[in-house]
């Protein structure tokens, strides 16, 4: 939640929030990016038929895991813009 000196910042330059709103999803895809290509080069340097199938599922968990934490990072990302949409309404009202 924004504090009232957030909000003051704000309004005195409602583009900070949108970069800082950019900001926050470009470091969580950089993140996510980072291990999608770590995870593919621990599968493309080690076959399936030589790995064994618990490092397998594990792998695959743990991709699963950081495309939840992609989504949500998203959705939390469109939250925020449509917080921050409504405080810019607000505050342009009074």
């Amino acid at each position: 939640m924004l504090t009232s000196g957030d909000i003051k910042r704000i309004k005195k330059d409602p583009e900070i929030r949108i970069k800082e709103l950019e900001n926050s999803l470009s470091i969580a895809l950089e993140i996510n990016n980072k291990y999608q290509r770590e995870n593919a080069l621990l599968l493309r340097n080690r076959p399936l038929d030589t790995m064994d199938e618990v490092a397998y599922r594990e792998l695959q968990a743990e991709n699963e895991e950081l495309k939840k934490d992609l989504a949500r990072a998203k959705e939390d990302h469109q939250y925020d813009n449509l917080v921050h949409q409504q405080e810019l309404e607000r505050a342009l009202k009074k």
